[in-house]
């Protein structure tokens, strides 16, 4: 493999090559403990596609990340690594990117792999693809031969293979048949080692073992998304539980094997139950609420500053988690590369008074305002009850619209109107570094803050294509801190703090290690 990228993370890969050939050469691949059975993953919100291309929710990525592989990914420390990709190279001017795909992967159809699939798959994308802005920087792509892609770029991007291996909405490859299928709308067919033998919008999906799949034996087991990937397990049931206590009685009983998530008053007795392991994911998310600016009178910054300075965050984060939480500026992580305290005065202000200052200039009416969330996941809801509660104590009309979470993501990027605040939770985009975290406030993806056509928010997308294309990790750190401080001083978003996620397994599961998206390969429940 030759990567030429940055400087650190051109290191990282070196390094992990190095590892890599190291593994081969001293150590065994990974063997299942046992083969057979089922596994019962109880998922905590409903999906309503598995169409990877277009959705961005969690929910769809928890099941159809275990199909679905893309020409690249992100390790175990979200560095990118090849995944269908043998090897990718950059041309000397950082113009050209050509990778040559893996031998002998098939998909779940039995056909195998050639570079016009690549290529329909990257059709659709620019098509229907959530994220497909990120590749306006693509002059052209072209396959010279079945085992060839290549990407010319109009001008060198340094985060180039950082954009293209995001597992936030990413470009999984499927059979060039389906190039033309609509918005939502992909069948399930993927190179993966679990292919779906059910799904059933807002039900449930059922796995069975891929007995086609290509292990990349460069690796040894598991690494990130990619690695030496292997279904030792017959199928998996992945049920959509969404009531908490439910989860965690089947948990105990042993209905279910794996819980994705665990509610904090439950912990303490599950801690006692030696037939129970909880395994906790700190900084899982940012608790957020995104603004429709399309409306009034979240499209008046008095108004929306008036909300901001209300903001009590210690109360809104304590009722959606139970305290399972940290309070956190901004839109990365303490320790992450691009983490930045820039707009620290916009954060928790708690002051009521200067709220209301800030409601009188805007000349709000009384109107109502309407807070998008859901039931599925309960922090999402208390966090909006608690929110619009505050904005109540300063005489703003809230009311709550609660619908369940895939119909309210659909009215999020459909619907201008109907509402002003969307509740989500920001974890992968935030995981996947500076330009991940605030992609979503760029076309296509500026549902959340998107002024009417012509208002463009310059100063913004200016900091925004700097992170991008700034050639050295400083330019593109300092770049982000811009886009951060004017995204929190024009309130176009109100992050409320990050959350800790706990997952809970039964102890007669193997192999399973908790990561941004459940990876079902190299697990096994003992005999």
């Amino acid at each position: 493999m030759d990567f030429t990228i940055t400087r650190g993370m051109r290191a990282a890969l070196l390094a992990g090559a190095a590892l890599m050939a190291a593994d081969a050469a001293s150590a065994q691949a990974f063997q299942c403990g046992r083969k057979g059975g089922n596994l019962v993953f109880a998922q905590e919100a409903k999906a309503n596609s598995l169409d990877q291309h277009v959705s961005s929710t969690i929910s769809t990525r928890n099941i159809a990340m275990n199909v679905f592989e893309s020409l690249m990914t992100r390790d175990e420390n979200m560095a990118p690594m090849p995944e269908l990709a043998a090897e990718v190279t950059e041309s000397a001017d950082k113009l050209v990117y050509t990778f040559k795909l893996r031998q002998g992967i098939k998909f779940h159809n039995g056909k195998a792999l050639t570079s016009a699939d690549v290529v329909a798959s990257f059709n659709r994308y620019m098509r229907v693809g959530n994220d497909r802005g990120m590749f306006s920087i693509v002059e052209k792509y072209e396959a010279p031969d079945a085992n060839t892609f290549v990407m010319r770029l109009k001008q060198a991007q340094p985060t180039f293979l950082e954009n293209l291996s995001s597992f936030s909405v990413p470009v999984v490859i499927h059979p060039a048949e389906f190039e033309g299928a609509p918005a939502l709308q992909l069948p399930a067919i993927g190179t993966g080692p679990w292919q779906v033998a059910e799904f059933v919008a807002d039900s449930h999906a059922k796995l069975r073992r891929y007995e086609g799949y290509q292990a990349d034996t460069r690796y040894t087991t598991t690494n990130g998304f990619g690695g030496y990937k292997v279904a030792c397990l017959d199928t998996i049931d992945i049920r959509f539980i969404t009531e908490p206590g439910a989860r965690v009685a089947g948990l105990e009983t042993g209905e279910f094997q794996i819980v994705e998530d665990v509610p904090a008053k439950s912990q303490p007795r599950l801690k006692d139950n030696r037939n129970i392991s909880m395994l906790a994911l700190k900084n899982f998310w940012v608790q957020i609420a995104l603004t429709n600016t399309q409306l009034p009178p979240m499209n008046n910054l008095n108004f929306r500053k008036a909300v901001q300075a209300v903001l009590d965050m210690d109360d809104i984060m304590e009722a959606a988690t139970d305290g399972a939480y940290s309070l956190n500026i901004g839109f990365q992580y303490p320790g992450q590369a691009y983490y930045t305290d820039v707009g620290k005065e916009t954060y928790n202000q708690k002051d009521s008074a200067k709220a209301k200052q800030f409601l009188s200039q805007s000349g709000y009416k009384g109107e109502k305002v309407i807070l998008l969330t859901n039931r599925d996941y309960p922090n999402m809801f208390m966090a909006a009850t608690m929110m619009a509660e505050q904005m109540k104590s300063i005489g703003i009309n809230a009311e709550l619209l609660v619908i369940d979470w895939p119909a309210s993501v659909n009215m999020y990027r459909t619907q201008d109107d109907g509402w002003h605040l969307f509740f989500t939770g920001w974890g992968t985009n935030s995981s996947l570094g500076g330009a991940a975290a605030l992609r979503f406030f760029m076309p296509p993806l500026s549902e959340a803050y998107n002024p009417k056509t012509g208002e463009e928010d310059k100063e913004f997308i200016e900091a925004f294509q700097a992170i991008e294309n700034s050639p050295t990790l400083e330019a593109r750190k300092a770049a982000f801190a811009r886009a951060q401080k004017r995204a929190l001083e024009n309130a176009m978003v109100y992050p409320f703090g990050s959350l800790t996620k706990v997952q809970a397994v039964r102890s007669n599961v193997e192999g399973f290690k908790p990561f941004r998206i459940p990876r079902m390969s190299n697990v096994w429940i003992k005999g």
